[in-house]
């Protein structure tokens, strides 16, 4: 971010520069600095990709969004490890697979895999199987469900004008 507002005018993040301007622009930048960019920008876009494939129901572009993420993470952030490129690949192969992707700060971290409910047991059994059998390790699984994510409740406005630092830290939040 200190090269590109050179040429950039205006931008704050790599979350203001589109992947047509990275590309123009990809001279200024070393190689791990525009794979990390890359990265990063396209993530943006599959975020955004993602919600409207889940508010449309179209889980196929969702599976191939957490793949691509995936395949990025590994590649361009360069954040994965053997063991996560063999749990998603084996996460793939699974009946009721909806997507999967590492997630949280690699290096060892884990994998995210959506799964149909009716499969959820079916998945946790074959994938642990699979995955020992792989590696000669065997993995922690959690099945959750996904719920509401965290919002603000009982109508507090003031959190909206004061902020919820600014509340957090009075010890109002």
């Amino acid at each position: 971010m200190r090269l590109l507002p050179q040429v950039l005018p205006g931008i704050k993040a790599l979350r203001d520069v589109t992947r047509t301007q990275l590309e123009e622009h990809s001279n200024l930048l070393s190689s791990n600095l525009y794979k990390r960019a890359r990265h990063v920008i396209t993530e943006n876009e599959r975020v955004l990709e993602a919600v409207d494939a889940l508010e449309t129901g179209a889980i196929g572009k969702l599976r191939q969004l957490m793949a691509d993420s995936h395949r990025s993470l590994r590649d361009d952030y360069e954040v994965s490890c053997p063991e996560l490129n063999t749990m998603v690949e084996i996460a793939m192969r699974q009946r009721g697979i909806l997507g999967a992707r590492m997630t949280g700060g690699g290096f060892g971290g884990c994998t995210i895999n959506l799964v149909e409910t009716e499969y959820a047991e079916e998945f946790e059994h074959r994938i642990s199987a699979a995955y020992a059998s792989a590696t000669g390790l065997q993995p922690d699984i959690y099945l959750c469900k996904a719920s509401q994510g965290a919002e603000v409740v009982g109508g507090d406005s003031a959190i909206a004008e004061d902020g919820p630092v600014a509340k957090a830290k009075r010890g109002n939040l």
